[in-house]
């Protein structure tokens, strides 16, 4: 159960928050589930962070297989169950391998039968361990995709970091158990049993 009442309809809400909750519901999500149920508590932080996730999930210069393995990076990197959820069978729907989305998820870096997703995962994971990118992997990204993509795939990483953060201290579960790839893992366990 989360630590904070998941706000699920407009019952109850401010002018403010009721606004947000119709963009959020009325837009490409279709519904208020998930981090944006916790978010509506403070609509002044839910409603820029639903204009920026929109764009970054659906408008932004990364390819949408791209992206969802970008996701699907953080989602690992944080045990972040909702967020994989999500976005696994998004992944899978874009058409990423199920073994290289179970190698994602685990945190091994994948045999890749495209370039394009290689380099993606790759800036991914040396963004979110290391806490930087290499020259090599910059400037590969930066050749394939463009400079104003790179921007957006930074953004789309930092934007799904802070909602694997929610999830997680809010403790935010999704609506069905699952078996996570991290769960087999010595250490590492479902985050809310």
């Amino acid at each position: 159960m989360a630590r904070m009442k998941q706000i699920t309809d407009r019952e109850g809400l401010n002018g403010e928050q009721q606004a947000v909750f119709d963009s959020i519901a009325g837009g490409a999500r279709g519904g208020v589930r998930g981090p944006h149920s916790i978010l509506l508590h403070r609509a002044e932080v839910a409603a820029p962070l639903d204009k920026l996730g929109a764009y970054l999930r659906y408008e932004c210069a990364i390819p949408e297989r791209q992206r969802e393995l970008a996701i699907l990076v953080v989602a690992a990197s944080w045990q972040a169950e909702y967020e994989w959820f999500a976005h696994a069978p998004l992944a899978a729907k874009a058409g990423i391998a199920q073994e290289v989305i179970d190698a994602v998820g685990r945190r091994e870096t994948p045999e890749f039968e495209r370039e394009d997703d290689a380099l993606v995962h790759r800036f991914a994971q040396e963004l979110l361990e290391t806490k930087q990118v290499s020259g090599t992997t910059y400037g590969l990204v930066e050749g394939l995709f463009g400079a104003a993509a790179v921007i957006d795939l930074v953004a789309l990483l930092g934007y799904y970091t802070t909602i694997a953060m929610v999830l997680n201290a809010f403790e935010v579960a999704p609506p069905e158990a699952l078996d996570y790839p991290w769960s087999n893992q010595e250490g590492r366990g479902p985050l809310f049993p």
